[in-house]
């Protein structure tokens, strides 16, 4: 059964609140004070319009979408303007020695050992014992001795370093010379860096653990980097990173064990506790949010709180997600996490609906899904890599599947490692690992297409998309003829 999605007012507001969030800088102030009150004028014309008539459900239909529509476009410049990085020294840039702040995210180790994270700033120093209050956020590179002490501390900590600042094209990058924990972290934030560290003694010594880590919890220190550039270089770097598809196997899992026993509603509910402490662990990831805003919002479609229209539930995701957490909506993880699954709700369920009964549904419905994304995504990656690599739909087709086993199959390993009886799953998780491997360094040979320009790309990607929703409306529509004779 092909579901369809209508224009609801959510959408609109998603769809202005996008372009208010998006163009944010593009216009002067009173560009955008002109819009808004353009927005307004038109919901009074209507008003008046309505008043007049003597059917005005269409008009009052108009009110609420353009009244939709200013309401997201000024939620979406709002969010632009709190989710930019001001950062405040306090000083002269270039006065700054050291610099004092809370680790916003778990370090991660990078090539050569050293460690990365985000701070936020409380402090600046300069020489001669000056220290004054500091703001924002700036990437920190800590030195490889530094790199364990870290992992061992974690998110939250107050840290005081010595260093280097400069500026790049992204931002404030500060280069550590020496490193001291100020503050540790709070009893949660410490009780689930823990829990990180559990797992990562776990599955360390494996040369599948890296991967295992990776797909489970996001940790990347220990993934093989040669690995990571192959998943890189065949357009399937989304596999490594959390998003949708693996919440969906977590979801999976937690249906299948809470559902018969419990019921629907209440499995829903429990298995969003589960996803937000879940979430908790991972940390903040904007592919893994967007997924898990989604979740709990399917979970008020359950309880028949919310209709069940699936771009309306993602249009309602994203105005949350950038209202709650603004920085996000830079992203490219972001960008592409919602554009890929409006493509596979937009451009996917068409092409199901155009192949059904021409290919087996198992087959069908990945490469509908993978097509969507592809199509969907098709500039945005072109702008950012200059490369499309459409070799990763059918790679993507074998290697999903087998992710799916190999997270299952972590998770089965870790759960009998506790007891040491994990001894067994070693070398089915290993060959695995080896498949996997196999696949991607196979598949890395077929090229890309490089040197794009974005303006075809864009036009190109277009006018497929709109190829297959014509065809798939003149589709429909022959049969709704058809039908009044059968």
């Amino acid at each position: 059964m092909i579901n369809y999605f209508k224009f609801t007012p959510v959408l609109c507001a998603a769809v202005a609140a996008a372009a208010g969030f998006y163009c944010y800088g593009l216009f002067k102030p009173e560009w955008l004070l002109f819009t808004v009150i353009i927005l307004f004028s038109a919901v009074s014309f209507v008003n008046s319009l309505a008043l007049l008539e003597r059917k005005p459900r269409k008009l009052q239909l108009t009110k609420i979408f353009i009244i939709a529509a200013a309401a997201g476009f000024v939620m979406g410049i709002s969010a632009a303007g709190a989710g930019r990085n001001n950062v405040n020294f306090g000083i002269p840039h270039d006065k700054v020695t050291a610099i004092e702040g809370v680790l916003l995210e778990d370090p991660r180790v990078i090539s050569g050992g050293r460690a990365m994270a985000v701070l936020s700033l409380r402090k600046s120093s300069a020489s001669g014992a000056l220290r004054v209050s500091s703001g924002g956020r700036i990437t920190v590179f800590f030195p490889e001795d530094n790199a364990l002490t870290l992992r061992q501390f974690g998110r939250g900590t107050s840290v005081f370093t010595e260093g280097v600042l400069r500026e790049t094209d992204t931002g404030w990058v500060y280069s550590a010379k020496s490193m001291h924990i100020v503050k540790r972290s709070g009893a949660v934030d410490r009780m689930r860096t823990g829990v990180r560290l559990n797992l990562i003694s776990r599955f360390e010594g494996k040369s599948w653990g890296g991967l295992a880590l990776a797909l489970l919890v996001g940790i990347r220190d220990n993934l093989d980097t040669s690995l990571a550039v192959l998943y890189r270089d065949t357009g399937l770097s989304h596999i490594l990173a959390l998003s949708g598809m693996h919440l969906a196997v977590l979801a999976s899992i937690i249906a299948f064990l809470l559902k018969k026993p419990l019921g629907l509603k209440l499995s829903a509910v429990i298995g969003a506790v589960i996803i937000f402490l879940y979430c908790f662990l991972v940390g903040p990831m904007p592919s893994l949010n967007r997924s898990a805003l989604m979740y709990f919002l399917g979970v008020f479609v359950i309880l028949g709180a919310l209709p069940k229209d699936p771009m309306s539930i993602l249009a309602l995701s994203f105005l949350l997600q950038i209202i709650i957490a603004p920085a996000e909506g830079n992203t490219i993880s972001f960008i592409l996490s919602y554009l890929a699954l409006a493509g596979i709700f937009i451009i996917g369920q068409p092409i199901i609906a155009l192949l059904s009964g021409k290919a087996p549904d198992f087959l069908l419905q990945p490469i509908a899904a993978s097509c969507g994304a592809f199509l969907a995504t098709a500039a945005i990656t072109c702008f950012f890599f200059g490369v499309l690599i459409p070799m990763g739909i059918i790679t993507g087709l074998i290697l999903v599947p087998l992710t799916t086993v190999f997270m299952i199959g972590s998770m089965i390993w870790f759960i009998l490692d506790i007891f040491s009886l994990s001894g067994f799953l070693n070398l089915p998780m290993e060959m695995l690992y080896q498949l996997k491997e196999k696949i991607v360094s196979v598949a890395v040979n077929v090229p890309g297409i490089t040197a794009i320009n974005l303006s075809v790309t864009l036009i190109v990607s277009i006018a497929l998309s709109l190829a297959v929703i014509v065809l798939e409306y003149r589709r429909r529509a022959a049969l709704l003829k058809v039908k009044p004779f059968e």
